[in-house]
Protein backbone atom coordinates (compact mmCIF):
# COMPACT_ATOMS: atom_id res chain seq x y z
CA UNK A 1 0.00 0.00 0.00
CA UNK A 2 1.04 3.36 -0.30
CA UNK A 3 1.86 5.88 1.78
CA UNK A 4 0.94 9.62 1.29
CA UNK A 5 2.13 12.78 2.43
CA UNK A 6 -0.88 15.49 2.29
CA UNK A 7 -1.71 19.00 2.76
CA UNK A 8 -5.15 19.84 4.08
CA UNK A 9 -6.83 22.98 3.59
CA UNK A 10 -8.40 24.98 6.97
CA UNK A 11 -11.65 24.69 7.71
CA UNK A 12 -13.10 27.45 5.19
CA UNK A 13 -11.23 25.55 1.99
CA UNK A 14 -12.40 22.15 3.55
CA UNK A 15 -15.70 23.12 3.37
CA UNK A 16 -15.76 24.18 -0.12
CA UNK A 17 -14.60 21.29 -1.37
CA UNK A 18 -17.15 19.13 0.37
CA UNK A 19 -19.54 21.27 -0.97
CA UNK A 20 -18.61 19.39 -4.41
CA UNK A 21 -18.29 16.59 -2.95
CA UNK A 22 -22.06 17.17 -1.54
CA UNK A 23 -23.30 18.40 -5.08
CA UNK A 24 -21.98 15.19 -6.31
CA UNK A 25 -24.04 13.00 -4.02
CA UNK A 26 -27.06 15.27 -4.13
CA UNK A 27 -26.79 13.89 -8.27
CA UNK A 28 -26.78 10.44 -7.33
CA UNK A 29 -22.58 10.29 -8.34
CA UNK A 30 -19.96 9.04 -6.99
CA UNK A 31 -18.58 11.38 -4.90
CA UNK A 32 -15.50 11.46 -1.87
CA UNK A 33 -18.39 11.93 0.21
CA UNK A 34 -19.24 8.46 0.00
CA UNK A 35 -15.89 7.03 1.19
CA UNK A 36 -16.41 7.03 5.15
CA UNK A 37 -12.80 6.04 6.14
CA UNK A 38 -10.91 8.02 9.10
CA UNK A 39 -8.49 9.27 6.28
CA UNK A 40 -11.14 10.99 4.19
CA UNK A 41 -10.44 14.60 3.80
CA UNK A 42 -10.42 17.08 0.78
CA UNK A 43 -6.46 17.35 0.44
CA UNK A 44 -3.59 17.77 -1.87
CA UNK A 45 -1.50 14.90 -2.23
CA UNK A 46 1.85 15.72 -2.48
CA UNK A 47 4.35 12.16 -2.14
CA UNK A 48 2.54 8.57 -2.44
CA UNK A 49 5.26 5.95 -1.99
CA UNK A 50 5.73 2.30 -0.28
CA UNK A 51 7.87 4.58 2.06
CA UNK A 52 8.09 8.28 2.70
CA UNK A 53 9.50 8.39 6.47
CA UNK A 54 12.72 9.91 4.80
CA UNK A 55 10.73 12.42 3.06
CA UNK A 56 8.30 13.02 6.25
CA UNK A 57 11.55 14.60 7.99
CA UNK A 58 12.34 16.40 4.77
CA UNK A 59 8.83 17.70 4.22
CA UNK A 60 8.75 19.25 7.53
CA UNK A 61 11.45 20.97 6.42
CA UNK A 62 10.63 21.87 3.46
CA UNK A 63 7.31 22.74 3.90
CA UNK A 64 6.41 23.72 7.40
CA UNK A 65 7.81 27.21 6.77
CA UNK A 66 5.60 27.93 3.30
CA UNK A 67 2.21 27.18 5.85
CA UNK A 68 -0.32 28.32 5.47
CA UNK A 69 -0.37 28.96 2.14
CA UNK A 70 -2.85 30.18 -0.44
CA UNK A 71 -3.57 28.09 -4.17
CA UNK A 72 -6.22 27.85 -6.34
CA UNK A 73 -8.50 25.08 -7.27
CA UNK A 74 -8.92 26.14 -11.00
CA UNK A 75 -10.29 24.01 -13.76
CA UNK A 76 -11.30 20.32 -13.49
CA UNK A 77 -9.52 17.24 -14.48
CA UNK A 78 -10.72 13.73 -15.45
CA UNK A 79 -8.03 10.89 -15.01
CA UNK A 80 -9.05 7.33 -15.95
CA UNK A 81 -10.48 5.30 -19.14
CA UNK A 82 -13.54 3.02 -18.10
CA UNK A 83 -14.03 4.74 -14.82
CA UNK A 84 -12.86 8.29 -14.20
CA UNK A 85 -11.81 10.34 -11.72
CA UNK A 86 -13.14 13.83 -11.66
CA UNK A 87 -10.81 16.15 -9.57
CA UNK A 88 -9.86 20.03 -9.37
CA UNK A 89 -6.52 21.02 -10.77
CA UNK A 90 -4.63 22.92 -7.84
CA UNK A 91 -2.13 25.55 -9.06
CA UNK A 92 0.54 26.26 -7.02
CA UNK A 93 3.30 28.76 -5.76
CA UNK A 94 6.97 27.81 -7.56
CA UNK A 95 7.82 27.79 -3.47
CA UNK A 96 5.62 24.52 -3.10
CA UNK A 97 6.77 22.58 -6.43
CA UNK A 98 10.82 23.34 -5.83
CA UNK A 99 9.53 21.83 -2.37
CA UNK A 100 7.46 18.89 -3.99
CA UNK A 101 10.18 18.19 -6.72
CA UNK A 102 12.83 18.00 -3.68
CA UNK A 103 10.75 15.33 -1.33
CA UNK A 104 10.32 12.82 -4.85
CA UNK A 105 13.97 12.94 -5.13
CA UNK A 106 14.97 12.09 -2.05
CA UNK A 107 12.26 9.30 -2.07
CA UNK A 108 13.31 5.90 -3.81
CA UNK A 109 10.40 3.43 -5.34
CA UNK A 110 7.84 6.34 -6.47
CA UNK A 111 5.13 4.58 -8.76
CA UNK A 112 4.08 7.59 -10.78
CA UNK A 113 6.40 10.19 -12.52
CA UNK A 114 5.71 13.57 -12.06
CA UNK A 115 3.40 15.70 -10.01
CA UNK A 116 -0.16 17.00 -10.97
CA UNK A 117 -1.65 18.59 -7.70
CA UNK A 118 -5.30 18.28 -7.23
CA UNK A 119 -7.77 17.88 -5.01
CA UNK A 120 -10.28 14.69 -5.75
CA UNK A 121 -13.83 15.17 -5.84
CA UNK A 122 -15.25 11.32 -7.17
CA UNK A 123 -13.69 8.35 -8.22
CA UNK A 124 -15.37 5.44 -9.88
CA UNK A 125 -17.74 7.60 -12.19
CA UNK A 126 -19.10 6.16 -15.54
CA UNK A 127 -17.84 8.14 -18.35
CA UNK A 128 -21.71 8.56 -19.33
CA UNK A 129 -22.04 10.84 -16.05
CA UNK A 130 -19.45 12.80 -16.64
CA UNK A 131 -21.29 15.92 -17.84
CA UNK A 132 -24.16 15.85 -15.28
CA UNK A 133 -20.56 15.69 -12.51
CA UNK A 134 -19.53 18.32 -14.77
CA UNK A 135 -22.38 20.57 -14.31
CA UNK A 136 -22.92 19.51 -10.51
CA UNK A 137 -19.94 20.87 -9.59
CA UNK A 138 -19.27 24.19 -11.62
CA UNK A 139 -16.36 25.92 -13.28
CA UNK A 140 -15.70 28.53 -10.70
CA UNK A 141 -12.16 28.42 -8.97
CA UNK A 142 -12.51 27.57 -5.50
CA UNK A 143 -9.48 29.45 -3.21
CA UNK A 144 -7.79 26.94 -0.48
CA UNK A 145 -5.90 27.80 1.76
CA UNK A 146 -3.62 24.71 2.71
CA UNK A 147 -2.86 24.94 6.81
CA UNK A 148 -1.91 21.35 7.44
CA UNK A 149 0.87 18.58 6.42
CA UNK A 150 -0.24 14.85 7.06
CA UNK A 151 1.70 11.75 6.66
CA UNK A 152 -0.91 8.93 6.23
CA UNK A 153 0.11 5.47 6.94
CA UNK A 154 -2.51 2.74 5.31
CA UNK A 155 -0.88 -0.30 7.00
CA UNK A 156 -1.06 0.80 10.93
CA UNK A 157 -4.41 3.28 9.58
CA UNK A 158 -3.03 5.95 11.44
CA UNK A 159 -2.62 9.81 10.31
CA UNK A 160 0.16 12.03 12.03
CA UNK A 161 -0.06 15.48 11.95
CA UNK A 162 3.65 16.84 10.52
CA UNK A 163 2.84 20.83 10.73
CA UNK A 164 -0.08 22.55 11.15
CA UNK A 165 -0.36 26.41 11.54
CA UNK A 166 -3.46 28.41 12.00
Amino acid sequence: MLHALELLPDDAGEEAVRRDWQALHDAGLPSQLDHTGASNAPHVTLLAAPDVAAAADLAVGHLGALLPLEVRAAGLLVFGRHRLTLARAVDVPDALLAAVLDLRAATGALPHQGWLPHVTLARRLERADLQRAVDAVGAEDVVLRLTTLRRWDPDEKTIELLVSVA
